[in-house]
């Protein structure tokens, strides 16, 4: 209600705002005034006006096309009224240079402060401005990430929603089967790991007692989930998805379920790229739920691995690491025959090659900012999670065997070793795993087992599924739209 009440405010503001500024900034053709509407949003002083202006380039922004889009975004990146003035810049760096005193900080601070972010604050006045700068930074996202200017305003937005979005201003609510239909149907559409099939397989996965859906809101985006998690509880570990989302509703919940599976874990808004909050998402999720149902011990994911099977390709086809022999590129062969699973899922030794060849993926394969190549690993991980357990056809969905040859994987938060998890991988890139992920990794022949060396994959013999795994784990899936949790 009181959001409401703001934003009838702020409406009301902007129409009366409109009366005291020059009818040329309100003009049919927007690619020709926009940057006058930029220019005078940032000259001008007065709310009322400032709001009236904000609220213009909004509505003016929402019909340009691709291309004056792109003119918007180079004009922000260029326009003097923008940038920092050098000579005040320069004036108030050689003043703190000679003399370092708060003062002379202080006015050096404000000299570099960015007048593109003032912008941004003032352009946030507008009734429903914050929802619609975030649709902004998604168009920004779209151009090529290499090119100066759009890189230059998307470091001044990505800054303030920092800010904007901290985490004191989130709020977690729990999506159940009673929450308003519009914000059902926003979870349908945002679901990135699992598709949701129509509102029968939504109610499969919210109205169970043994299922919990959380998101997080936000308080400008009030009927807009930023990310939400979809959480199975049980008393076992699973380690495929099929049975997670196919199984039949329950009417009684389990009495002491102990683990909790987090199965799928999407990002919302495209515009928060970068601007992670799975990491807080996870844990509040985990108090919420051991506050309900103290027996709740284990935490663990069931993680889709997004990108092992580009990986392998390229491996594959540019070796240099000595990695796969020529009995294993026989046996991976049988990797490219449609039917697979069904001919070779139970083939001891095609098992036994692709574990370790994903061991290697996940504790060993280095990407060019020498962080793990996968990106949900590194999400993970570096929130102090284990990995703890490599699934074998823990997928079988066309969309999990062309992506990671049917593998998920199972990430555990153990509560006592996340902090020194998340410090060793932060300060020495160390990889969190169980020894039973060890075990898989190929054995390395040659000189101090270098770069370079002979690798050895090794041939276990698995007799199920899960066997090859610690078995004091749990399951769980996850989540988000490849690279949004993690810009490592």
């Amino acid at each position: 209600m009181n959001t409401s009440f703001f934003q009838e405010l702020l409406n009301t503001v902007a129409e009366q705002g409109r009366a005291l500024l020059p009818k040329s900034l309100f003009g049919d053709e927007p690619e020709r005034g926009m940057q006058a509407l930029v220019d005078a949003l940032v000259s001008g002083r007065g709310e009322a006006s400032g709001v009236a202006i904000a609220q213009q380039i909004l509505n003016h922004y929402k019909i340009l096309g691709t291309d004056e889009k792109r003119a918007f975004f180079r004009y922000l990146a260029s326009a003097p009224v923008l940038k920092p003035d050098s000579d005040a810049v320069l004036d108030a760096a050689e003043s703190y240079v000679s003399d370092p005193s708060d003062a002379a900080l202080a006015r050096l601070q404000s000299a570099v402060d960015s007048p593109r972010q003032e912008f941004f604050r003032r352009l946030n006045l507008a009734p429903g401005a914050t929802a619609e700068i975030v649709a902004m930074r998604r168009d920004l996202l779209r151009f090529p990430k290499d090119d100066p200017a759009f890189a230059t305003v998307d470091n001044d937005l990505r800054h303030l929603l920092y800010s904007w979005f901290n985490r004191g201003f989130l709020v977690l609510r729990r999506i159940d089967w009673q929450t308003p239909a519009a914000i059902l149907e926003k979870i349908i559409a945002y679901e990135a790991v699992h598709e949701i099939k129509g509102w029968e397989d939504l109610r499969r996965r919210l109205d169970p007692a043994d299922r919990r859906c959380f998101a997080f809101f936000h308080p400008s985006l009030v009927d807009e989930p930023l990310i939400f998690v979809e959480v199975a509880l049980g008393d076992e570990i699973a380690g495929a998805i099929a049975p997670v989302l196919n199984e039949e509703r329950k009417s009684a919940a389990l009495r002491e379920p102990t683990t909790a599976v987090f199965y799928s874990i999407s990002n919302c808004q495209g515009g928060l790229q970068g601007i992670s909050f799975g990491n807080f998402l996870i844990k509040q999720v985990a108090e919420e739920l051991v506050r309900e149902l103290p027996s709740l011990k284990t935490f663990v994911t069931l993680s889709p691995v997004p990108l092992f099977a580009r990986w392998l390709d390229r491996v594959r086809g540019d070796d240099t690491e000595g990695l796969i022999g020529e009995e294993d590129r026989k046996i991976l062969a049988d990797l490219r025959d449609p039917e697979w699973t069904e001919r070779h899922g139970d083939d001891e030794d095609l098992k036994g090659t692709v574990l370790a060849l994903a061991a290697h993926y996940f504790m060993r394969a280095k990407s060019e900012r020498n962080k793990p190549v996968d990106p949900v690993a590194r999400f993970h991980l570096g929130n102090g999670a284990r990995l703890e357990r490599i699934n074998w056809l823990g997928d079988t969905s066309d969309k999990g065997l062309r992506q990671a040859h049917g593998l998920m994987v199972n990430y555990r938060y153990e509560i006592k070793e996340i902090e020194k998890n998340h410090e060793a991988y932060a300060n020495n890139g160390t990889i969190a795993a169980s020894r039973a992920v060890k075990a898989l990794l190929p054995s390395q022949k040659g000189k101090g087992g270098e770069a370079g060396s002979v690798l050895t994959l090794p041939r276990p013999v698995i007799k199920s599924g899960s066997d090859n795994q610690s078995a004091d784990s749990v399951t769980g899936n996850e989540l988000k739209k490849v690279g949004t949790a993690d810009e490592g």
